[in-house]
């Protein structure tokens, strides 16, 4: 098993979120979930600064199973919540690779998502947190968090994935 120093550079790490990103964009939501180990987790806390993903409640808190079902969710036909499906531009930004831990990189980022539907354009912004391991396959996500700036707002359902 590949040690995290073994990624070979920054710029690896950035492919890696902006192709995250192009696949949520072009509805690839099978090559997305992909991307993610299979101990791996999805979180984006209710709380701004919240700690635990346990004990408190959460707007999302996924092992890879759950994200496995919430992705066939997604693409069933009969989701009447994502009918129509949004169309995305997710804007990845101010990449820091913060440090290794060991097997995985923990990386920073920040998100703006546009999101339209229903003649309607929302836009979400987000400090985002991976925990990126490296494998024989290339980098895989072992954790997602994505801190909301509007958090603690009414979210008027949330239909994109971040």
């Amino acid at each position: 098993m590949p040690t995290a120093t073994a990624v070979r550079s920054r710029s690896e790490i950035e492919q890696f979120l902006y192709r995250e990103a192009w696949l949520l964009d072009h509805g690839r939501l099978d090559e997305w979930l992909g991307l993610f180990t299979d101990d791996a987790t999805y979180w984006i806390p209710l709380e701004a600064n919240q700690g635990d993903s346990l004990t408190t409640s959460s707007i999302v808190y996924d092992d890879r199973r759950l994200l496995e079902i919430r992705v066939r969710q997604f693409q069933h036909p009969r989701a009447h919540a994502r009918v129509p499906v949004p169309r995305t531009v997710h804007h990845v930004g101010n990449v820091q690779v913060m440090d290794t831990e060991g097997r995985e990189v923990r990386v920073n980022s920040t998100l703006v998502l546009l999101e339209y539907r229903r003649e309607r354009q929302r836009v979400w912004g987000a400090l985002v947190e991976h925990r990126l391991r490296p494998t024989g396959d290339g980098l895989r996500i072992a954790a997602k968090r994505v801190d909301l700036v509007n958090s603690e707002a009414e979210l008027d359902g949330v239909v994109c994935l971040f």
